[in-house]
């Protein structure tokens, strides 16, 4: 399975605190909107996602089509295929956003510890 780009989305309770915590480690903003309470945060391949008031959890989040860099992969397996996957092998989808045959799209499972796993396609 090729789950693409792999980041941490962190829910955070103050977004300008946290840019601040994780520019002193070394992450510069990447992408993201502000405006829009959240950044999207890079330090070499490491990825992080801030988050102010969208998510109840942190959540491992992987973008299938991309790599670290948010570009285009030339060969990737698609967010419906990863579903189909993940559910003949008994896993249990929390959630699903998937419309069409193709496109973006998106689903989470957790696993056995209560961890929430994002995979979100954004093409």
């Amino acid at each position: 399975m090729k789950l693409g780009a792999f980041s941490v989305s962190l829910n955070v309770s103050d977004l300008q605190a946290s840019k601040a915590f994780y520019e002193k480690l070394g992450f510069s903003a990447f992408g993201g909107d502000e405006a829009h309470n959240y950044l999207i945060m890079k330090n070499g391949d490491a990825l992080i996602g801030l988050f102010q008031g969208m998510f109840e959890h942190t959540m491992l989040t992987f973008n299938p089509g991309w790599d670290q860099n948010a570009s285009p992969l030339a060969s990737f397996d698609d967010v419906r295929e990863l579903q189909k996957h993940l559910e003949s092998q008994g896993v249990t989808v929390a959630h699903s956003l998937i419309e069409g045959e193709s496109g973006p799209g998106s689903f989470s499972v957790v696993d056995p510890d209560g961890n929430t796993l994002l995979i979100d396609q954004h093409r």
